[in-house]
């Protein structure tokens, strides 16, 4: 069971600058709850990527950022929550090698490559929530076999 410690931070994603300051908490974050240099920018990586997708495919919206733990394990837990026109087509959205093009290319799926846990809540019309958390001292998942 995992337990949260409430959130730490709600930051707006609005603009370019916004994401500078996500990736710039997310950072600071991990580094406080001990994550390795590696860990930290993978995890700061996919936050890039889902904070940049909030911004342009959702029109903006928001991350939240909040301490997590699990067994005696830290954890950050990322929600990127947008009220844009949500994902038409999700399967498509999580195939390795898709990208619509404006990020890092790397995508959703890559983004899921980089994290331990991923949820992603999504209805067309009426927005899409990405959660993502990392956990101190653990691999990531293994790449998933299609």
């Amino acid at each position: 069971m995992h337990t949260a410690a409430g959130v730490e931070a709600c930051l707006p994603i609005r603009s370019d600058m916004d994401l500078v300051w996500v990736r710039q908490h997310v950072r600071q974050a991990a580094a406080r709850l001990g994550f390795g240099l590696v860990d930290q920018t993978k995890l700061v990586t996919a936050a890039s990527e889902l904070a940049r997708n909030t911004l342009v495919h959702g029109g903006g919206g928001r991350m939240e950022a909040t301490q997590v733990g699990s067994a005696g394990a830290q954890g950050l837990r990322l929600a990127f929550t947008d009220e844009g026109p949500g994902i038409a087509d999700l399967d498509l959205a999580l195939s390795d090698g898709y990208t619509s093009g404006g990020g890092l290319g790397m995508g959703l799926s890559g983004a899921r490559r980089l994290v331990h846990d991923f949820d992603i809540d999504t209805t067309p019309g009426s927005g899409t929530t990405v959660r993502v958390t990392c956990w101190v001292g653990r691999p990531p998942r293994p790449r998933e076999e299609v």
